[in-house]
C-alpha cells in the first residue's frame, strides 16, 4: 500500500468460455464479442527478436514489479497534473519482445504488471459504456491503482482500443509466458473504489453492494458497512491541494453523491473521511462486526501445521460471509484467464481466515500460484503464512528497514544477522526488495542520494535468504524519482499520475530496449543488476544454507567493521550441483576496506576442508582469490573498493 493517501482491489470468478470471450469483446454497451485471434496480432507490436529457450532454473525467483502505465510511455514532458496527451500513457503493446527479453535478462521469473484491474480514472470512456468517475473521489490525473472499479475488466488508459482491453492483457500474458515468466496481479480485498460498478461482470455475479442492507451499520452479509442517515462528504482540502490541480472539471465541484455514507478504506467511520484518510475507497465487510468480534467460523490453531488441502477442506460447507465469495469468484476468474498470482494489498487488514478461505481454493486451481502479501507487523507474519497459506510477504519491517538504515550510514550491519536469525523459520517466505511504488527510490536524496549505494545493499537482499527477490522498474538504472507529476510526491515514481520515468525511458531508448540512450554510469549499474540477479537465478546455494560470518570477523584483529557485512551460503557438498560461496559487502562508500576474513574451524569442517590453498572463483566478475585452510580455520585476504562486493564460489584443491 502507497504511504501517500491511497487505495486497494479484489476480485470474483467465472470459468464459462463463453463468459470469457464475451469479455474479450469488452467495451461497454452494445460493442460486439471481439476474435481474440485478430484483436491480439493488431495489438501487439512486432517481435524484432526470436524468443529464446532459457536454461533451467536452479536459485531464487525473481519479481520484477512494473509500473504497467508508466513502463512504455516515451514522452517526457511531465507536466505536472498532466494529460496523457501532455505526458503520454503506457500501453500494454509496449511489451515488445525486446521489452520482455530486457526484464528477462534481470533473472526474472515473474513479473508483477501493477495497476491492470479497471480502477478510477478521469480520461472519458464513456464511448465504451464506462460511467464518468468524479475527480473529488479520484486522487491525481491518473488514479491511484488501489481504487479498483470493475475487478472483471482491465485499465482502459493501457489499451490501445479500449474495446478490446481484455484481449490486449490477454496478448500480454501470452507473450510474457512465451517469455517463460509468469505473471502476477493485484488484488486489494480491504477497500474497492467509491464508485465501484462492473460492466464486465459474468451472469450470476452481482456488484459489491447491490444486494446490501444499508439501512444498518453492519450485517454480515453486506459488503460495506454504512452510516446510516448521513450522507458521505468529500475531505476539507488542505490549502496546498486543488483537485486536478485547479483544472476545471464538470464534475469537480466538492461534492460527491453517497447516501447513506459508507466506511472508508482504511476503516474511518465518518461520513467525513480527512484528506490522509482513504477517502477515494470504501472498505469490504469480511464479516467483522463494527466491535472487531468475528461473525464467522474460525481457524482452529493446529491449521497451521496443516497444508492447503486440509484448509480447503476445512470450509468445505461451511457458511461464509458474501465479500469472501465475491473475492474467490474473483481471483478464480483470473486464474482461468491465465494469470498465474496474485500480489494482495494490505492483506493484515483482512482477516487470516479468509485467507486461508481464498488461498486454499485458489492451489486447489493452480497448486503453484504465486501468492504474495503485503504485512507490516511481524507479530502477524507467521499466522499470515501458517494460517493465510500466503507464499510470501513483503520483509518491509524486518529487513527492508534495517537496510535501509545501513545504507544510509545510520545503522550497524549486525541489525541484517539479528533479523536473519530471527527471521530463520520463516525467511524463505519473507520476500527481499529495496525498490517498490510504496518507496523512496534509491538515488532519491531522502533515501540515499546515490544509486550506486544501492549495490552491496542489493547483493546482500538478493543473496543473504532463500526467498525471492523483488526488482522496481527503473531500479537497475538508477532513475531517481525527481518528478513533481500533481498528486504524487518526488523521491517516489508517482502512481497517481501520467509521467514520464527519465532514467528507465534512456534505457527504452524509444522502444529498442537495448539501454543505447543510458549513461556510462547508468549502464554500468545496468549490468551490475544483470550480472547479480541472473547468479541469483541460477545459483543452487541461494537455495541451500547461510553461514553468518560477520560476528567472529568483527571480534578478529582485523579491517573488518560495522561497515562490512560477510556470510556463506552452501549447498550439501555431496550434491551433484554443491556450491561453497563466500559473500562480503563495504557499504562504505568513502573508503576502501581490505582486510582477513576468517572462516571459523564449523564452517570450514561443514564443506569439509583440508588444511592448504583452495581456489576461489568470483562469481560477479571478480578476479580470482585463494582461500587458505591452517589447522581447520579458514583465511582469505578480501579487498574491496567503496561500495563493492565479491562473491566466490570455493572451486578445487591444491596441495
Amino acid at each position: 500500500m502507497t504511504t501517500q493517501p491511497t487505495t486497494d482491489i479484489f476480485r470474483p470468478r467465472i470459468t464459462l468460455l463463453l463468459a470469457t470471450l464475451a469479455m474479450l469483446g469488452l467495451a461497454g454497451c452494445g460493442q460486439p464479442p471481439v476474435d481474440p485471434a485478430t484483436t491480439t496480432q493488431s495489438a501487439t507490436k512486432p517481435s524484432s527478436q526470436p524468443v529464446q529457450a532459457t536454461p533451467e532454473r536452479h536459485g531464487k525467483p525473481v519479481v520484477y514489479q512494473v509500473f504497467t502505465r508508466l513502463f512504455g510511455n516515451t514522452n517526457s514532458t511531465n507536466k505536472p497534473w498532466g494529460t496523457t496527451e501532455e505526458n503520454g500513457v503506457g500501453k500494454f503493446n509496449d511489451f515488445t519482445d525486446d521489452a520482455l527479453a530486457g526484464i528477462k535478462a534481470l533473472g526474472t521469473s515473474h513479473i508483477w504488471y501493477t495497476g491492470v484491474p479497471h480502477h478510477a480514472v478521469i480520461n472519458d470512456y464513456t464511448a465504451f459504456g464506462i460511467s464518468l468517475d468524479d475527480p473529488d473521489v479520484v486522487k491525481g490525473r491518473a488514479g491511484s491503482p488501489y481504487a479498483v472499479k470493475d475487478y472483471y475488466s482491465v485499465n482502459p488508459d493501457l489499451a490501445v482500443n479500449p474495446a478490446n482491453r481484455l484481449a490486449e492483457f490477454k496478448a500480454l500474458i501470452e507473450l510474457t509466458h512465451r517469455h517463460d515468466m509468469q505473471v502476477i496481479i493485484d488484488i486489494v480485498p480491504n477497500h474497492v473504489a467509491r464508485d465501484y460498478q462492473s460492466l464486465a461482470k459474468p451472469d450470476g455475479v452481482s456488484d459489491f453492494g447491490a444486494n446490501d442492507d444499508s439501512t444498518v451499520e453492519y450485517a454480515r452479509n453486506n459488503n460495506f458497512y454504512y452510516v446510516p442517515g448521513k450522507a458521505f462528504q468529500v475531505p476539507q482540502w488542505p490549502d496546498n491541494y486543488q483537485v486536478l490541480g485547479g483544472e476545471p472539471h464538470p464534475l469537480a465541484d466538492g461534492q460527491f453523491s453517497e447516501t447513506p455514507a459508507k466506511w472508508t478504506g482504511n476503516g474511518a467511520r465518518a461520513a467525513q473521511p480527512a484528506f490522509d484518510d482513504w477517502y477515494e475507497t470504501v472498505k469490504i465487510n469480511y464479516g467483522v462486526r463494527p466491535d472487531g468480534s468475528y461473525d464467522f467460523d474460525r481457524l482452529p490453531s493446529e491449521y497451521a501445521e496443516k497444508d492447503w488441502q486440509a484448509h480447503y477442506q476445512f470450509w468445505q460447507g461451511k457458511d461464509v460471509p458474501d465479500s469472501w465469495v465475491k473475492f474467490r469468484d474473483i481471483t478464480l476468474y483470473w486464474l482461468d484467464f491465465g494469470v498465474d498470482g496474485f500480489r494482495y494489498d494490505m492483506a493484515e487488514m483482512v482477516p487470516v481466515e479468509f485467507w486461508s478461505y481464498l488461498n486454499s481454493h485458489i492451489k486447489q486451481v493452480n497448486p503453484n500460484a504465486f501468492l504474495l502479501a503485503e504485512v507490516y507487523q511481524p507479530d502477524l507474519y507467521r499466522d499470515y503464512i501458517k494460517l493465510g497459506l500466503m507464499d510470501y510477504l513483503y520483509d518491509k519491517v524486518e529487513f527492508y528497514d534495517s537496510l535501509k538504515r545501513v545504507m544510509q550510514g545510520s545503522g550497524p550491519a549486525s541489525a541484517l544477522v539479528e533479523t536473519q536469525q530471527r527471521m530463520a523459520d520463516i525467511e524463505h517466505h519473507m520476500l527481499h526488495f529495496l525498490e517498490n511504488h510504496d518507496e523512496q527510490r534509491i538515488a532519491s536524496p531522502d533515501f540515499a542520494g546515490d544509486a550506486r549505494k544501492g549495490m552491496p545493499a542489493m547483493v546482500v537482499s538478493a543473496l543473504i535468504s532463500t526467498s525471492p527477490t523483488m526488482l522496481y522498474f527503473g531500479q537497475d538504472v538508477g532513475e531517481p524519482g525527481a518528478q513533481n507529476a500533481g498528486f504524487g510526491q518526488p523521491t517516489r515514481t508517482s502512481i497517481f499520475d501520467y509521467v514520464g520515468v527519465p532514467h528507465h525511458q534512456r534505457w527504452m531508448n524509444g522502444g529498442k530496449f537495448d539501454g543505447g540512450a543510458l549513461t556510462k554510469d547508468e549502464a554500468a549499474l545496468r549490468d551490475f543488476y544483470v550480472r547479480l540477479m541472473q547468479f541469483s537465478a541460477t545459483a543452487p546455494a541461494l537455495l541451500g544454507d547461510y553461514y553468518p560470518l560477520h560476528s567472529a570477523n568483527l571480534a578478529a584483529d582485523s579491517a573488518y567493521s560495522e561497515q562490512q557485512l560477510a556470510f556463506a551460503r552452501y549447498t550439501d557438498h555431496q550434491q551433484q550441483d554443491a556450491q561453497q560461496l563466500i559473500v562480503v559487502s563495504n557499504f562504505n562508500a568513502e573508503q576502501a576496506s581490505e582486510f582477513e576474513l576468517i572462516l571459523p574451524s564449523e564452517l570450514v569442517s561443514e564443506w569439509q576442508l583440508a588444511d592448504g590453498s583452495h581456489g576461489l572463483a568470483g562469481q560477479l566478475g571478480e578476479e580470482a582469490n585463494v582461500l587458505q585452510v591452517t589447522n581447520g580455520i579458514g583465511r582469505v585476504t578480501i579487498a574491496l573498493q567503496p561500495l563493492d562486493s565479491v562473491v566466490y564460489r570455493v572451486q578445487y584443491y591444491q596441495e
